[in-house]
């Protein structure tokens, strides 16, 4: 048993001053103090540090991805060190392009390597394209058979992608919805979203006119551009959740795509952040020209968070929601994204000046005053 003393507690919203118990990776108690008789309890004092739920990256590339010069051009696996060292104590992993050098299977071995190293893995099944690939026989068995899933991926309007019609992407969702219904799971359909002319058209429709429940569509790389942010803008009025990505595929600093969003009258219960970190990235030179590859990154959601806090208005409390509650709501994860009894015990802890010094997944210290203290089982 853990007891957590002197934490500025943010669950998202500011509860002041408090400890925390926890014991086999939940919360057990939340207090303005907690007693520790005969010393039962492992103690680890706060100092004041501001403690918020465990970051939640639901867009993230965990076996690798990229591959289009060849494959040469392919992105390697993520270590789960460099998920902690950026707060990610709950990522969700998918497939790119790819669907064929890269297996669904493989997606499930690693999601479930990461959760057998300490932090919580989900995934969605499928990818870019319309021939969704899956583990079982159908996207629908995916979602009531394995657990980690939490949807299906396909791409839209991109060049890349299918060119799924209203029919096919209304298909998609019903075994998508079934197959949640039957597994106690919220169930999403997460939508990649290219730069054609189109940009959301299609999303519309099948909420306006096909009236299909808007909770289950989730389209992610909505700033790509700034027309089709507008749109997403617009999405999200209608009640939708829209995900910004931190790591590629923007226009514009994320953080500063919120505060658009916000103007144009967003509310921030409607938007997310995920880094589509790991993705494969060009590298160019000044010219244009291209020289090598990199890896997306992997730890802007923290910073795209932290530089709003510091160059905006905006509070504490609304800004975390961005990589805690609201993806939670968005995946439908029913333990995690809050400081509340009987949730997950996923910390992140930030000094006075927002920086990440402190992390634990499920109850356990995994960073310990910007030290790493846990690996993967291969560091």
């Amino acid at each position: 048993m853990l007891l957590i003393k002197n934490a500025q507690v943010y669950a998202p919203q500011p509860l002041g001053k408090k400890d925390i118990l926890v014991a086999a990776g939940k919360i057990l108690a939340i207090a303005d103090h907690i007693q520790n008789p005969d010393n039962l309890y492992q103690v680890w004092d706060a100092k004041g540090k501001i403690v918020c739920p465990g970051f939640i990256d639901q867009h993230i590339h965990i076996i690798g991805a990229g591959g289009k010069h060849g494959f040469g051009s392919m992105t390697p696996e993520i270590k789960l060190s460099e998920l902690i060292a950026c707060g990610s104590t709950t990522v969700v992993g998918l497939l790119g392009t790819d669907g064929a050098s890269r297996s669904i299977k493989s997606l499930y071995a690693k999601t479930k390597a990461l959760e057998s190293e300490g932090i919580s893995a989900y995934m969605f099944t499928g990818y870019y394209g319309l021939d969704p690939v899956h583990i079982t026989e159908s996207v629908q068995e995916d979602m009531i058979f394995i657990e980690p899933v939490l949807g299906c991926k396909i791409a839209i309007t991109d060049i890349r992608s299918s060119y799924p019609t209203d029919l096919d992407l209304l298909r998609i969702l019903r075994q998508v919805k079934v197959g949640g219904m039957l597994a106690n799971k919220k169930g999403i359909l997460h939508l990649h979203l290219g730069a054609l002319k189109a940009k959301m058209d299609i999303l519309f429709r099948l909420v306006e006119e096909h009236e299909f429940p808007i909770a289950h569509i989730s389209p992610t790389h909505v700033a790509r551009t700034k027309d089709l942010f507008d749109h997403a803008i617009a999405f999200a009025k209608l009640g939708g959740m829209i995900d910004i990505t931190t790591g590629a595929s923007k226009y514009t600093e994320p953080y500063k795509a919120v505060l658009y969003a916000l103007e144009q009258g967003a509310s921030m219960d409607k938007m997310t952040f995920s880094t589509d970190g790991n993705a494969g990235l060009d590298k160019l030179d000044d010219k244009g020209n291209l020289i090598g590859f990199r890896r997306a990154p992997i730890d802007q959601n923290y910073l795209q968070v932290k530089a709003l806090i510091q160059n905006s208005t905006v509070k504490i409390e609304e800004a975390i929601k961005l990589i805690t509650c609201n993806p939670a709501i968005n995946l439908g994860l029913k333990n995690k994204g809050y400081i509340k009894l009987d949730y997950d015990a996923d910390f992140c802890c930030l000094d006075a000046d927002f920086n990440l010094t402190d992390v634990f997944a499920m109850g356990k210290q995994m960073m310990d005053n910007t030290t790493l203290i846990a690996k993967g089982h291969f560091e």
